[in-house]
């Protein structure tokens, strides 16, 4: 079935089961339940004929129970009672900014070249989000090249989260390189099984719990690419959490590649936005790209604000993040209840595996925010595998107040008897 065939929720359970077969193979080969399953709080309607609308909390009060919490186990969002535009006006009268008109201002030329510098590159250019940033550039390549074919891994974004922009408003084509369970290797493009404008590679693989290729098969995808003619995009969604476990420059992690795509709003913590970094002439037409999509936004002040103010602080923490989340996942994993994947955990990203009801895991959860102030979970996937689900978890600036024994102890209680 195509990717498009699927609902929100239907997706969800999707990547769960795929991560199961790939983590748990002894049982991996079971198959898939034949009736719906039961979307978590929250999530959208599986359009199950004659179906009961789901119990309990409402994505406000859902919301509102995970902000009130002193801690979390998931990366959270800026609130919404205006505290973060209070926050970006003072930052920006506090270093004398002014405006722009439509990106052409101090502050937002700055950013990009500050951006691009950092990365390795000649220059970049502010978008309103990464699905934009990222057609744009997966186009023009696909335009100055010998096919619409653009390799992916079956877990893109492009593929899932898109609704098939890249074939709808591009005319561009999916190749599946690789199978769902490693990254993009060297030897998947040099076996593609046809013609590629470009190959798109995410830095972690956010579906594999954050797994990424050694720095030697990474090197030899970035020399492949390059002899076989095929441009080399990087995904960088969740690049900024990429760097420790490389232990090299954000420089050279993206030297090699032809263009790369960075989030303010993931890590970073930003009201929104994206930079698409790149060469001088590739930027300057992917100016043109942008204003094509609506891009053009009047003020980009406010986004571009939210992000510079914030991305040296945060590019300092993660190594900690990731040494915490080393730690967290090692007693977590001590549990034989648990699985964790990957492990040893490559960035602060990672999946957690467990046995239960998603609906009944949700209620505890919310019982745990209640009773103890720790946000343990956004949500539960059904996995493959009958009676096991996953939850994402992303150490951060949300588990400062707590040590890593109290949070693998708040996870535990999840297993608790309701």
């Amino acid at each position: 079935m195509a990717p498009r065939d699927f609902t929100r929720s239907e997706f969800l359970a999707l990547s769960g089961l795929l991560a199961g077969s790939a983590l748990l193979r002894g049982t991996a080969e079971a198959a898939a339940p034949k009736t719906p399953q039961k979307p978590t709080p929250g999530a959208a309607d599986a359009g199950v004929a004659q179906a009961a609308p789901p119990s309990g909390p409402t994505r406000e009060q859902m919301e509102q129970l995970r902000r009130s919490c002193r801690a979390s186990l998931v990366l959270g969002i800026s609130g919404n009672d205006g505290t973060e535009l209070i926050r970006v006006g003072e930052w920006v009268k506090s270093q004398g900014l002014t405006g722009d008109v439509y990106g052409n201002g101090e502050l937002v030329q700055s950013f990009e070249k500050r951006v691009a510098s950092l990365l390795g590159f000649e220059d970049g250019c502010f978008m309103p989000t990464g699905t934009m940033a990222q057609l744009i550039a997966l186009r023009m390549y696909a335009d100055a090249g010998r096919s619409r074919g653009v390799g992916l891994h079956p877990s893109s974004h492009h593929v899932l989260h898109e609704s098939d922009s890249y074939s709808v408003l591009h005319g561009l084509h999916a190749v599946q390189l690789s199978p769902w369970a490693r990254p993009v290797l060297a030897s998947d493009v040099r076996e593609a099984r046809e013609p590629l404008a470009v190959v798109s590679v995410e830095l972690p693989v956010r579906w594999l719990g954050g797994q990424l290729q050694s720095w030697e098969q990474l090197e030899e995808l970035k020399r492949t690419c390059r002899e076989q003619g095929v441009k080399l995009h990087m995904d960088g969604a969740r690049l900024w959490e990429s760097q420790p476990y490389y232990g090299r420059s954000y420089a050279d992690l993206c030297r090699g590649f032809d263009s790369v795509y960075v989030s303010f709003y993931k890590m970073v913590g930003a009201m929104g936005g994206a930079m698409l970094v790149g060469g001088r002439d590739f930027i300057r037409t992917a100016r043109v790209w942008r204003h094509r999509h609506g891009g053009n936004v009047f003020q980009m002040l406010p986004y571009v604000a939210s992000a510079a103010m914030r991305l040296d602080e945060v590019l300092a923490r993660i190594p900690g993040y990731v040494q915490r989340a080393k730690a967290l996942t090692e007693a977590l994993a001590a549990d034989s209840r648990l699985t964790v994947l990957p492990r040893p955990v490559q960035t602060n990203l990672f999946r957690v595996f467990l046995r239960g009801d998603p609906a009944a895991l949700a209620r505890q959860r919310d019982r745990i925010a209640r009773e103890h102030g720790v946000w343990v979970a956004n949500g539960f996937s059904q996995t493959r595998v009958p009676g096991v689900v996953e939850a994402e978890l992303q150490v951060g600036e949300g588990l400062a107040s707590l040590n890593d024994a109290d949070a693998a102890r708040a996870f535990l209680r999840l297993l608790e008897s309701a």
